[in-house]
């Protein structure tokens, strides 16, 4: 073996063996397996200081075209006996967002999204997107062999509304601010969920899902925790969440 292909091969071991041993990802063959620690319920703070997050590591999420460099975004996901949590953390230069209403098309704007496909016998999932300046868009998507659309929770008030909040790191938290990154975190209910299988989970519950951001400085670059195909709605390539 050649001195560089032999160097390739021993830092691939080493990043496949520190997952692991970690205890982040599993799984055989093809499928990605991040495990979900559990934690007691928390509030959101918009900024990761809540110190629940540090009982879990951060998962890369690659950018996965280079319309204006290289960015870094990395997320935490835990869950607990009442809901799911996600915290964002998104390297940037200029906060695009101008929207500053829920339910509308944030995905025009900087972004994140996660995609949860709680059973995967029901080509049914949640869609739900924050945005820079802390407006949400929460979604139940059929998807019938690629022909989707959303639709919005009834009654979305009381114990089936999701906790949300945002800042901005070197810089304003408005539109157009210069900054250096903005953080997102989040509380999504089970109850919100209903009426998907498997919710709640309990451990060793299996739950398809992926995570996204989306950034506009300079075109549209994307991030995904799983590669799709042509659309972020290409469920079969989502990766799994394992409950602990």
């Amino acid at each position: 073996m050649k001195p560089i292909f032999q160097k390739l091969y021993l830092f691939a071991a080493f990043i496949v063996c520190f997952g692991l041993n970690n205890g982040l990802y599993a799984g055989t063959g093809s499928e990605v397996v991040l495990k979900i620690k559990k934690s007691p319920d928390f509030e959101v703070e918009g900024d990761g200081s809540p110190t629940h997050w540090g009982i879990t590591e951060w998962v890369d999420l690659p950018q996965r075209n280079t319309t204006h460099g290289s960015y870094t975004t990395k997320v935490k996901v835990l869950y607990s006996e009442t809901g799911i949590y996600f915290l964002f953390d998104c390297e940037d230069k200029k906060l695009t967002s101008a929207m500053k209403a829920d339910n509308m098309n944030l995905y025009k704007e900087d972004v994140v999204e996660v995609f949860l496909w709680t059973d995967e016998g029901f080509p049914v999932y949640f869609e739900y997107e924050l945005s820079p300046l802390n407006y949400e868009l929460p979604i139940i998507i059929p998807n019938n062999k690629g022909r989707f659309f959303g639709w919005l929770p009834w009654r979305y008030e009381g114990g089936r509304k999701t906790r949300h909040s945002t800042s901005a790191k070197g810089g304003a938290k408005e539109s157009g601010a210069a900054v250096t990154g903005w953080m997102a975190e989040f509380f999504i209910p089970y109850k919100l969920l209903a009426p998907l299988k498997n919710v709640p989970p309990k451990p060793g519950t299996r739950w398809r899902a992926n995570m996204y951001r989306i950034d506009y400085d300079e075109g549209m670059a994307t991030f995904s925790w799983q590669e799709t195909e042509k659309t972020f709605h290409d469920y079969k390539n989502f990766g799994t969440f394992v409950f602990e």
